[in-house]
Protein backbone atom coordinates (compact mmCIF):
# COMPACT_ATOMS: atom_id res chain seq x y z
CA UNK A 1 0.00 0.00 0.00
CA UNK A 2 0.93 3.65 -0.95
CA UNK A 3 1.99 5.09 2.99
CA UNK A 4 0.68 8.28 4.09
CA UNK A 5 3.15 11.63 4.46
CA UNK A 6 2.64 15.10 4.06
CA UNK A 7 5.87 17.60 3.61
CA UNK A 8 5.90 21.03 5.74
CA UNK A 9 8.23 23.65 6.88
CA UNK A 10 10.79 22.05 9.26
CA UNK A 11 10.10 23.64 12.92
CA UNK A 12 13.13 23.46 16.01
CA UNK A 13 11.48 21.20 17.50
CA UNK A 14 11.56 18.91 14.21
CA UNK A 15 15.80 18.93 14.58
CA UNK A 16 16.29 16.08 17.00
CA UNK A 17 14.51 13.74 14.03
CA UNK A 18 16.03 14.92 11.33
CA UNK A 19 19.47 14.68 12.83
CA UNK A 20 18.39 11.11 13.51
CA UNK A 21 17.08 10.90 9.84
CA UNK A 22 20.41 11.97 8.81
CA UNK A 23 22.39 9.38 10.98
CA UNK A 24 20.96 6.48 9.54
CA UNK A 25 20.88 7.94 5.90
CA UNK A 26 24.12 9.81 5.46
CA UNK A 27 27.33 8.91 5.83
CA UNK A 28 27.79 13.13 6.09
CA UNK A 29 26.64 13.76 9.47
CA UNK A 30 26.40 17.41 11.29
CA UNK A 31 26.48 18.43 14.97
CA UNK A 32 23.16 20.02 16.61
CA UNK A 33 24.79 23.22 16.22
CA UNK A 34 24.86 23.58 12.43
CA UNK A 35 20.49 22.10 12.47
CA UNK A 36 20.09 25.72 15.09
CA UNK A 37 22.59 27.83 12.39
CA UNK A 38 20.58 26.82 9.04
CA UNK A 39 16.88 27.16 11.11
CA UNK A 40 18.06 30.27 12.83
CA UNK A 41 19.27 32.04 9.62
CA UNK A 42 17.51 30.57 6.95
CA UNK A 43 14.03 28.85 8.14
CA UNK A 44 12.48 29.74 4.89
CA UNK A 45 14.88 26.62 3.86
CA UNK A 46 14.49 23.51 5.90
CA UNK A 47 11.59 21.19 5.06
CA UNK A 48 10.16 18.27 6.34
CA UNK A 49 8.07 15.46 5.64
CA UNK A 50 6.45 12.98 7.90
CA UNK A 51 3.97 10.23 8.05
CA UNK A 52 0.46 10.38 9.90
CA UNK A 53 2.26 9.04 13.14
CA UNK A 54 4.15 12.31 12.81
CA UNK A 55 7.32 10.43 12.47
CA UNK A 56 10.16 12.82 10.42
CA UNK A 57 10.85 10.29 7.17
CA UNK A 58 13.32 13.14 4.98
CA UNK A 59 13.94 16.27 5.23
CA UNK A 60 16.19 19.06 3.03
CA UNK A 61 18.21 21.38 4.69
CA UNK A 62 19.49 24.78 2.49
CA UNK A 63 20.78 27.62 2.52
CA UNK A 64 22.31 30.66 0.74
CA UNK A 65 25.26 31.63 -0.27
CA UNK A 66 24.78 35.43 -0.19
CA UNK A 67 28.40 36.42 -0.19
CA UNK A 68 29.07 34.73 -3.39
CA UNK A 69 29.51 36.41 -7.26
CA UNK A 70 26.13 35.27 -7.50
CA UNK A 71 24.11 34.91 -4.97
CA UNK A 72 22.55 31.36 -4.91
CA UNK A 73 20.92 28.72 -2.68
CA UNK A 74 22.65 25.87 -1.77
CA UNK A 75 21.13 21.96 -0.51
CA UNK A 76 23.59 21.28 2.25
CA UNK A 77 22.11 17.43 2.76
CA UNK A 78 19.05 15.98 1.60
CA UNK A 79 17.83 12.71 3.57
CA UNK A 80 14.73 9.79 3.48
CA UNK A 81 14.50 6.83 5.25
CA UNK A 82 14.90 3.97 3.40
CA UNK A 83 11.62 2.68 4.56
CA UNK A 84 10.13 5.86 2.45
CA UNK A 85 12.00 5.69 -0.79
CA UNK A 86 10.15 5.66 -4.46
CA UNK A 87 7.29 8.16 -3.27
CA UNK A 88 8.53 10.79 -4.70
CA UNK A 89 9.46 12.36 -0.65
CA UNK A 90 13.21 14.00 -1.95
CA UNK A 91 11.56 15.71 -5.50
CA UNK A 92 8.58 17.43 -3.20
CA UNK A 93 11.68 18.34 -0.65
CA UNK A 94 13.89 19.89 -3.03
CA UNK A 95 11.24 21.95 -5.44
CA UNK A 96 9.71 23.26 -1.86
CA UNK A 97 13.51 24.46 -1.11
CA UNK A 98 14.32 25.90 -4.73
CA UNK A 99 10.81 27.74 -4.93
CA UNK A 100 11.72 29.96 -1.65
CA UNK A 101 15.05 30.22 -3.31
CA UNK A 102 13.98 32.00 -6.12
CA UNK A 103 10.84 33.97 -4.65
CA UNK A 104 12.16 34.33 -1.53
CA UNK A 105 15.69 35.68 -1.95
CA UNK A 106 16.09 35.74 -5.44
CA UNK A 107 18.53 32.89 -6.20
CA UNK A 108 20.25 32.73 -9.47
CA UNK A 109 20.78 29.11 -9.13
CA UNK A 110 20.89 26.54 -7.08
CA UNK A 111 23.97 24.08 -6.04
CA UNK A 112 25.11 21.08 -4.34
CA UNK A 113 27.69 18.37 -4.00
CA UNK A 114 26.91 15.07 -4.38
CA UNK A 115 29.35 11.69 -4.53
CA UNK A 116 30.25 10.37 -7.87
CA UNK A 117 29.14 6.78 -6.78
CA UNK A 118 25.73 7.74 -5.80
CA UNK A 119 23.66 7.00 -8.96
CA UNK A 120 20.11 6.82 -6.51
CA UNK A 121 21.12 10.98 -5.85
CA UNK A 122 22.53 11.74 -9.34
CA UNK A 123 19.42 10.12 -11.31
CA UNK A 124 17.43 12.13 -8.91
CA UNK A 125 18.81 15.75 -9.24
CA UNK A 126 20.36 15.10 -13.48
CA UNK A 127 17.37 13.71 -14.50
CA UNK A 128 14.36 14.22 -12.52
CA UNK A 129 15.27 17.90 -11.45
CA UNK A 130 17.76 19.10 -14.54
CA UNK A 131 20.61 19.63 -12.86
CA UNK A 132 24.09 19.85 -14.58
CA UNK A 133 27.76 19.19 -13.82
CA UNK A 134 29.11 22.18 -12.92
CA UNK A 135 32.79 21.22 -12.18
CA UNK A 136 34.45 17.86 -10.18
CA UNK A 137 35.66 18.32 -6.92
CA UNK A 138 38.27 15.29 -6.43
CA UNK A 139 38.62 14.26 -2.86
CA UNK A 140 35.94 16.12 -1.76
CA UNK A 141 34.29 13.46 0.70
CA UNK A 142 36.28 12.18 3.91
CA UNK A 143 36.70 8.90 2.36
CA UNK A 144 38.01 10.75 -0.31
CA UNK A 145 35.96 9.94 -2.45
CA UNK A 146 34.75 12.52 -5.90
CA UNK A 147 31.85 14.64 -5.55
CA UNK A 148 30.63 15.96 -8.83
CA UNK A 149 29.35 20.05 -8.64
CA UNK A 150 25.63 20.71 -9.54
CA UNK A 151 23.73 23.37 -10.53
CA UNK A 152 20.27 24.43 -11.43
CA UNK A 153 19.91 27.81 -12.83
CA UNK A 154 16.52 29.26 -12.51
CA UNK A 155 15.88 31.32 -14.76
CA UNK A 156 18.35 30.65 -18.03
CA UNK A 157 19.23 27.64 -20.03
CA UNK A 158 20.78 24.97 -18.28
CA UNK A 159 24.85 24.36 -18.51
CA UNK A 160 27.09 22.24 -17.97
CA UNK A 161 28.17 18.37 -18.15
CA UNK A 162 25.97 15.12 -17.88
CA UNK A 163 26.93 12.29 -15.86
CA UNK A 164 26.87 9.20 -17.74
CA UNK A 165 25.69 5.53 -16.88
CA UNK A 166 29.99 4.54 -16.27
CA UNK A 167 29.97 7.36 -14.43
CA UNK A 168 32.46 9.82 -16.61
CA UNK A 169 30.99 13.46 -17.39
CA UNK A 170 29.85 13.92 -20.77
CA UNK A 171 30.36 18.13 -21.50
CA UNK A 172 28.71 19.50 -24.20
CA UNK A 173 30.39 20.11 -27.69
CA UNK A 174 32.31 23.99 -27.47
CA UNK A 175 31.67 23.83 -23.92
CA UNK A 176 34.47 24.77 -21.38
CA UNK A 177 34.96 22.22 -18.37
CA UNK A 178 34.92 23.21 -15.27
CA UNK A 179 38.38 24.47 -13.90
CA UNK A 180 38.92 21.27 -11.34
CA UNK A 181 37.60 18.97 -13.91
CA UNK A 182 39.69 20.01 -16.55
CA UNK A 183 42.42 19.68 -13.50
CA UNK A 184 41.54 16.10 -13.01
CA UNK A 185 40.98 15.42 -17.26
CA UNK A 186 44.86 16.60 -17.65
CA UNK A 187 46.38 14.73 -14.50
CA UNK A 188 44.30 11.34 -16.24
CA UNK A 189 45.34 11.90 -18.98
CA UNK A 190 48.84 12.32 -17.87
CA UNK A 191 49.25 9.24 -16.36
CA UNK A 192 47.39 7.49 -19.01
CA UNK A 193 50.49 8.39 -21.09
CA UNK A 194 53.00 7.52 -18.27
CA UNK A 195 51.97 4.20 -18.04
CA UNK A 196 51.70 3.48 -21.84
CA UNK A 197 55.12 4.73 -21.93
CA UNK A 198 55.84 2.04 -19.06
CA UNK A 199 54.22 -0.65 -21.07
CA UNK A 200 55.71 0.17 -24.19
CA UNK A 201 59.42 -0.15 -22.21
CA UNK A 202 58.35 -3.52 -20.58
CA UNK A 203 58.15 -4.76 -23.62
CA UNK A 204 60.96 -3.00 -25.49
CA UNK A 205 63.95 -3.35 -22.80
CA UNK A 206 67.00 -1.84 -24.24
CA UNK A 207 69.50 -4.14 -25.54
CA UNK A 208 72.79 -4.78 -23.62
CA UNK A 209 75.87 -3.53 -25.62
Amino acid sequence: YQRRVHGRRGLVEDLLAMQACNLVCLPENYQMKYYFYHMLTWPQLLYVCEDYDGKIVGYVLAKMEEDAEEPHGHITSLAVLRSHRKLGIATKLMRSAQKDMKTMFFASHVSLHVRSSNQAAIHLYQTTLGFRVNDIEPKYYADNEDAFDMRYYFNKEQKGGMVQPDGTVEWPAGAAKGEKAEKLAQKQAKDTHENEKGATKKRNPKKKK
